[in-house]
């Protein structure tokens, strides 16, 4: 089934985003700091709901543009914010901060934050300091500028209920204030901080309900601490395997964790425990405390041996649970979950996708087309985007990516999807650009008709990347992929583009050496053949791509193509066509101008398949506008040009589209010339195109010059027997 498009409501929030300033205006009343001003709304009396406010602030901050020039737009006179939610904070400062102070705000999650937390409290309404339920401030700081720990404004919030200081300085002092100034604190998240004491929270441990301690060393203490928290609901005490640091002793480290829950009646309103990482604990330990534990929801055991349990993974177990959630690796519905829950911890990310990986490669056979995956593509996207720069992750994505999109399943799935998976292989493809399997699995994906055809995205630094790719590995089957690319996607970039393509020397001479490889070897195979059409259409109405082209050899190479290659008309027709665009530059005519090519192209004209007899009129044509060539070879022109109007009377229009072209240009001198053969060719491929697809080309022709021309023709009274055809 088709995946849902986004809704009205989402395009309009992104389209604001991506064209804020053109929708707003500057304030003129406030005095711009540096070179900043704000930006306000250009109606006066413009209000936006509160959900809406708060999905755009949202929405700009996700997009890296939220800063003190657009916080203009969030002014208590435009909007209403209740609850403020920004992933990435780092281009505020507290003077777009300030913003905040005459709403009303009960939650605030606010990511990468480069002010300090006390100064983000210090911009805070008396309402909000007095009514603040939830505050988060995940990856942000609590050091001033002289690099000084002060957590005292923290003590304000008096109704803060969930405190979130994850991946902070936050430590014992800090615990302190919070356990002794905070009477409403039910909810605390402490992970990767400075904590290594937290005998405090005995003071709370009637009302803790939530306590997560992600990479927090247990110990001794800290277990006995946790033993007596008897309301807690969650619990995480989970380790990153990764960041752990294995010291030279003579025993190994205790297992703390299997101390804890050798504890009678442990937690005993528990619903959520995370023990993913405690590669120690021990399998039957956690069977133990599962049974006992009937209200148990979730189990974290992410690089646990328990998650193979079958009392974890097999429904006809007497123990087995349906209604708790397992995030480990042994399945599928294990390994969703703990791409959902641990979406910010690389290894367990990256044992994840590592199974993930081994499952979607029977996803094709066991689903075929009929269920593609949507779920889990968002899924491994997230995880490639949040880890841009970590190897071990990009490379079991991309082939993840590749396993769920490949085949028919493409075709089920929506372009806007499709696009964040080209963008996110793309992000691969850049950081990565000398790792061979993940440029392969790139590649891969990449290399879908649906993807190429049907999506939309940056086509040209898709090429780019690919092209690099090309000419950084000597592997036929990427070799085979990466010119497939290119040869769809030259067609579909613009001239200007396809250009500066073209003309990057590398490219070219990687390209042509695939040719003359194959071409010595007389190897006629695809990859030969995706070359030949990826340099036809790289120097299409590109006369620098064509002189790059006749400059690194291309023209010489290519006469040895039609030698070696004679009478395969797939090749003859590419070689022809992409000579047919150097025939359409003036000033390069003359590297065409020579008796054998003449006489081979003579010999091509009567080809009995028509797209080769087709180019090689077209060849003719715009050679015989040539000065040069009327000149020195007028004999052979004239009987050229006659078996070129007998040709072009004798072919029968194909059924399909058998050139595209990106205008009429180059057909303008040809409407002109005073050969009355080279109007009819001309005529003749104006008519097969507008025939074949009149959408596109019929509004090309009216819009460009080549009507009138057409019309002129019809009074031209020096047209001789081909006026009839005309």
């Amino acid at each position: 089934m088709y995946e849902h498009p986004q809704s009205l409501k989402d395009v309009c929030i992104d389209f604001i985003c991506d064209n804020v300033q053109a929708l707003v205006q500057k304030d003129p009343s406030v005095e711009p700091v540096g070179k900043q001003n704000e930006l306000v709304y250009s109606n006066d009396n413009m209000f936006l709901p509160q959900t809406i406010s708060e999905q755009l602030l949202t929405t700009l901050s996700a997009k890296n543009q939220l800063n003190d020039f657009t916080m203009g737009m969030f002014d208590h006179k435009h909007c209403t914010l209740s609850e403020i939610y920004l992933p990435d904070a780092k281009n505020l400062t507290t003077r777009g901060l300030r913003k905040l102070k005459q709403h009303k705000i009960c939650a605030i999650k606010v990511f990468e934050m480069k002010v300090a937390v006390n100064d983000l409290i210090g911009c805070l309404g008396e309402w909000t300091l007095n009514n603040l339920k939830c505050l988060n401030v995940t990856d942000s700081s609590f050091l001033q500028k002289n690099y000084c720990f002060i957590i005292i404004p923290i003590s304000k919030l008096k109704s803060l209920h969930t405190l979130n200081v994850r991946c902070t300085e936050f430590n014992n002092h800090g615990l302190e204030i919070v356990v002794e100034d905070l009477p409403c604190i039910q909810c605390l998240d402490i992970s990767r901080t400075r904590i290594s004491d937290i005998s405090l929270l005995k003071k709370i441990k009637h009302r803790l309900r939530y306590l997560a301690m992600h990479n927090i060393h247990l110990t001794e203490s800290i277990v006995d601490t946790l033993a007596q928290l008897r309301q807690l609901r969650l619990l995480d005490i989970s380790e990153e395997k990764s960041s752990r640091t294995f010291e030279m002793e003579a025993t190994p480290p205790v297992p703390h964790v299997n101390s804890l829950l050798k504890q009678q009646d442990l937690f005993p309103y528990i619903t959520s425990l995370d023990l993913s990482g405690q590669e120690c604990v021990e399998v039957s330990l956690v069977e133990f405390f599962v049974k006992s534990h009937p209200s148990l929801k979730f189990l974290g055991v992410v690089h646990c041996d328990c998650c193979d349990d079958t009392m974890f993974t097999d429904s006809t177990h007497p123990y087995f649970n349906p209604e708790l959630q397992v995030a480990g690796t042994a399945n599928e519905s294990q390994i969703i979950l703990s791409l959902q829950h641990y979406s910010s911890i690389q290894a367990c990310v990256q044992k994840s996708l590592y199974k993930l990986f081994r499952l979607t490669q029977d996803y094709y056979q066991l689903y075929s087309s009929d269920h593609p995956r949507p779920d889990i593509i968002r899924l491994v996207l997230d995880a490639m985007n949040r880890h841009e720069n970590v190897y071990g992750i990009q490379m079991a994505a991309t082939a993840c990516v590749y396993n769920l999109t490949k085949g028919a399943q493409a075709k089920k799935l929506h372009p806007t999807l499709l696009r964040h998976v080209v963008q996110s292989t793309l992000n691969a493809m850049a950081n990565f650009p000398i790792h061979l399997q993940l440029q392969k699995n790139a590649l891969l994906t990449l290399c879908s008709d649906r993807i190429l055809q049907d999506v939309s995205y940056d086509k040209y630094r898709c090429a780019t990347l690919v092209m690099d790719c090309l000419c950084s590995f000597e592997d036929p089957s990427m070799n085979r992929m990466c010119v497939a690319i290119c040869s769809i996607l030259a067609a579909k970039i613009p001239t200007r583009l396809t250009s500066k393509l073209g003309v990057k020397p590398p490219y070219m001479v990687k390209l042509l050496s695939i040719v003359h490889r194959k071409t010595v070897t007389k190897q006629p195979d695809m990859t030969l053949r995706f070359t030949l059409s990826a340099l036809w259409n790289l120097t299409d109405e590109s006369p620098e791509t064509c002189e790059t082209f006749i400059m690194d050899g291309g023209l010489k190479l290519y006469h040895m193509v039609l030698e070696n290659f004679a009478g395969n008309s797939a090749i003859e027709t590419k070689v022809l066509g992409l000579i047919n665009n150097i025939a359409e530059v003036p000033h390069l005519r003359h590297h065409l101008c020579d008796s054998l090519f003449l006489e081979v192209l003579g010999n091509l004209l009567g080809s009995p398949h028509i797209d080769v007899s087709y180019f090689a009129a077209g060849i003719l044509s715009h050679l015989a506008c040539h000065g040069e060539t009327t000149t020195r070879y007028d004999a052979d022109l004239r009987g050229l040009l006659d078996k070129l109007s007998a040709q072009v009377q004798s072919w029968e229009a194909p059924d399909g589209e058998m050139v595209a072209y990106r205008s009429f240009k180059p057909f303008e001198p040809l409407l002109v010339s005073e050969h009355p053969e080279v109007k009819l060719w001309a005529v003749w491929a104006i008519q097969h195109v507008c025939a074949r697809n009149p959408a596109r080309y019929c509004a090309m022709l009216e819009r460009e010059s080549g009507s009138c021309l057409i019309r002129q023709m019809e009074h031209d009274d020096t047209l001789t027997r081909d006026s009839a055809v005309l």
